[in-house]
């Protein structure tokens, strides 16, 4: 099967990997190319797909590899990978890479549920001392002068934002942003379904029906074309005899003959497909259990006033006036837009110290919708940070970026 390789993608990673291994004088070349995006658009498997194509060999690292109950073990696996793959480059002679998937999922922070680890800071410490120094790669407990070969670094995920500052800096890291546009799904689909007689109309007229659904979605579909024959299969030896067939059998795997690609039928599995996503996009159980454990990490504000002999008085302000709290207006009104076009909202604070190099630490996470839950999280966390900054985000949670990050206390300052 004949793949298709995205020009710009195969541009980015050659340009990178074949500059990391020229010497030229005076340029500061980032050891690190960070390639990110919407999930399930295939970072990876071009990845994969340019690196066949160059000839390069490609020592790999999961971003599960970067958590370990032993302090200190994800980052010496870290430099050990990097120092076989130097070796590897100098042994072969030929061009070899370190590759991190899913570097934001070992060691990025999402919110106030991602615990920040001393692996976690280790693993960013360790990257960007290789970054900063990528011929002097020591393993803990020994040193060897002897300098190693430059070891070019891919690293992907999803969102970058979720990592230590620092590291991903001009520099350290090149940024490339991977979002295939209509000809680069057209080429890529139409190498998926490359074998199954498909014409490039009909390639064309597939991905135009299922505009806004990533590459992996289109894999899945072809997929899904052959449970059909399985189930008929199953059927035919019966669930008991499966195991004993399909594992254990004298008679060989079992054959199936090529099933029908047609387009109709490949848009009728598409469009079953896409309604089993909206139904897990709608259950949204998890906000539902948020809301019944709302309020165990702070205490919300009460939204009328007691009288003297604790019966409520009559005159308590709706939920968006100001008189019940000493929020501005302006920040009153981002919370209440930003709960309005379903996102999330997260504080963050940080001291005077730690701001300089940007380590913001959450300091309380608001899902649904409920803004008097919002505006008592929030007082909550400048009350206790009363000398620190502390900002406000908003986060899409469906595209798992920040649409907005504004500062509303400075320290010694009003808010």
């Amino acid at each position: 099967m004949s793949y298709y390789i995205a020009p710009r993608f195969l541009d980015k990673l050659a340009v990178h990997i074949t500059k990391n291994f020229l010497n030229l004088p005076g340029v500061r070349v980032p050891l690190i190319l960070g390639i990110h995006g919407r999930k399930g658009e295939g970072k990876t498997f071009q990845c994969e797909l340019a690196f066949e194509k160059m000839g390069v060999e490609v020592t790999l690292i999961s971003g599960g590899e970067l958590e370990s109950p032993d302090a200190g073990d994800p980052a010496r696996l870290i430099r050990l990978r990097y120092r076989e793959t130097a070796e590897l480059i100098k042994v072969r002679g030929k061009m070899c890479v370190l590759m991190i998937n899913d570097l934001d999922a070992g060691a990025g922070r999402f919110d106030e549920g991602t615990q920040y680890t001393v692996n976690t800071q280790l693993v960013n410490a360790t990257l960007m001392n290789i970054a900063d120094n990528p011929t002097d790669v020591q393993l803990p407990g020994s040193y060897d002068s002897t300098p190693l070969r430059r070891v070019p670094i891919i690293v992907t995920g999803n969102d970058f934002s979720t990592l230590y500052a620092p590291l991903i800096r001009d520099g350290r890291m090149e940024k490339f942003y991977w979002e295939p546009n209509r000809d680069d799904k057209v080429g890529i689909v139409g190498g998926i379904f490359g074998e199954d007689g498909l014409s490039q109309r009909e390639v064309e007229q597939l991905v135009d029906t299922f505009p806004n659904q990533s590459i992996d979605f289109f894999s899945a579909l072809r997929s899904r074309i052959y449970d059909e024959q399985i189930r008929n299969f199953i059927h035919q030896v019966g669930f008991e005899h499966v195991s004993l067939r399909v594992v254990n059998s004298l008679e060989g795997p079992p054959a199936f003959k090529k099933p029908e690609f047609s387009l109709s039928h490949l848009i009728e599995s598409g469009n079953f497909m896409v309604g089993e996503q909206k139904r897990v996009e709608t259950s949204q159980l998890v906000d539902e259990y948020n809301r019944l454990n709302r309020g165990r990490g702070y205490q919300p504000a009460p939204t009328s006033e007691v009288s003297p002999n604790h019966q409520p008085s009559t005159n308590s302000a709706p939920k968006h006036q100001s008189s019940s709290t000493h929020l501005s207006l302006e920040t009153q009104e981002q919370i209440r837009q930003i709960l309005s076009q379903g996102h999330t909202i997260t504080f963050e604070h940080v001291d005077e110290r730690r701001f300089r190099t940007g380590s913001w630490q959450s300091c309380g996470t608001i899902h649904g919708d409920a803004e008097s839950d919002a505006i008592s999280a929030l007082e909550a966390c400048l009350a206790e940070y009363s000398g620190e900054y502390v900002r406000l985000v908003g986060v899409d949670p469906k595209a798992k970026r920040r649409v907005l990050e504004t500062i509303i206390q400075r320290p010694n300052s009003k808010n």
